[in-house]
C-alpha cells in the first residue's frame, strides 16, 4: 500500500502559500474530510482527488510521484 508523503506534501502547499483548508475547498471536500484524509496519511484520497490537488498547488509529474507514491 503507498501512502501519502505528508512532509513533502506541507512542504510544497507552504512554497505555493496554499493552505489545506483552500485546498479541500478547491475539491469540493469539507475542510473535517480533508484533515482525516491528511491524518490517515493520505491513504483514502480517491486518484480524482489526487489529479485536483496536483493541479492546484501545482506539481510536476515527478514531484507529484514522490507525494502521493511513497512506500
Amino acid at each position: 500500500m503507498s501512502y501519502l508523503n505528508i512532509q513533502k506534501l506541507k512542504g510544497k502547499m507552504a512554497e505555493s502559500g496554499i493552505t489545506q483548508e483552500a485546498i479541500a475547498d478547491a475539491i469540493g471536500m469539507s475542510r473535517c474530510t480533508f484533515y482525516r484524509k491528511m491524518k490517515r496519511r493520505g491513504d483514502t484520497f480517491t486518484v480524482e482527488e489526487m489529479n485536483k490537488i496536483v493541479k492546484i498547488i501545482p506539481l510536476s509529474r515527478e514531484e507529484a510521484i514522490t507525494i502521493f507514491f511513497t512506500l
